[in-house]
């Protein structure tokens, strides 16, 4: 049984046009700073897809990905680091889609402490440890990310 099944009491889904909207907009915040990015680190794997649109959006071409395991699809476990990058960060935009709790945040800040941390989501608990984010919401609310769902018929609400 998940441990973490109660933590949430609402989803959010989010279609791969939002995300790119958002990813968008935080390419927009990114891009009124006086920062020149000399390149992105995208968080895996969550964090592929913004670091794309950013990527594309702030004309930045080198991008690399450190590799951090800690979700699947039924809960939220021990996290791995599969893959690292090397240096200070300085110069870099770490990109991901969401802060949730922080604990893979604390390890890439670790890992790259000078580099500017963005993501597209944030939640209060994992908030604090990024410099850039769009979105808020709530700490108990499962976003349902597009590449973890399909479009498909849904009762209506009051069951007729």
């Amino acid at each position: 049984m998940d441990k973490n099944k109660d933590r949430y009491n609402r989803s959010y889904p989010i279609s791969w046009e939002q995300l790119h909207r958002d990813s968008k907009a935080l390419s927009w915040r990114l891009h009124d700073r006086e920062d020149a990015w000399t390149g992105i680190v995208a968080v895996t794997r969550g964090g592929l897809v913004p670091a794309a649109v950013i990527a594309r959006e702030l004309g930045i071409h080198h991008i690399d990905t450190v590799c951090i395991t800690s979700y699947n699809w039924q809960h939220q476990g021990e996290t791995k680091i599969l893959k690292q990058v090397e240096g200070s960060g300085e110069g870099l935009l770490i990109i991901d889609d969401l802060v949730d709790t922080g604990s893979t945040a604390r390890i890439v800040r670790k890992m790259l402490p000078k580099a500017y941390f963005a993501t597209v989501y944030a939640k209060p608990a994992g908030k604090p440890l990024v410099d850039a984010y769009v979105t808020e919401v709530s700490q108990d609310t499962w976003i349902l990310f597009p590449w973890d769902s399909e479009s498909q018929f849904v009762a209506p609400i009051a069951g007729k």
